[in-house]
């Protein structure tokens, strides 16, 4: 997985509580499925054009519909925003001190 991207440990932590409850069978690896998906986005490829080191494209297709159905990307995408902005208050009050 050497040119492949991959989300850090520590980004996964911040995103995991916008992932909805697993229930009954455990999920394939989040981590790399969600990666995949940025991926595949990130790259304009066909979901069938998923490199295997994610995981089967049927399975990086459904997460990303049922979760798009869900918000979940939304949630993560206002988050991460909301993050940069509160960065950004701060930086310029330290820099204006």
């Amino acid at each position: 997985m050497d040119d492949l991207f991959l989300l850090t440990e520590a980004r996964m932590r911040r995103i995991e509580p916008y992932f909805p409850l697993s229930h009954g069978i455990a999920r394939v690896d989040d981590r790399r499925v969600i990666s995949g998906i940025i991926f595949v986005i990130r790259n304009g490829l066909r979901w069938r054009d998923a490199p295997r080191e994610y995981g089967p494209h049927k399975t990086i297709y459904n997460r990303f519909v049922r979760w798009s159905r869900l918000g979940v990307f939304n949630k993560i995408k206002r988050s991460e925003l909301l993050s940069v902005s509160r960065r950004k208050k701060s930086s310029i009050v330290r820099s204006s001190r």
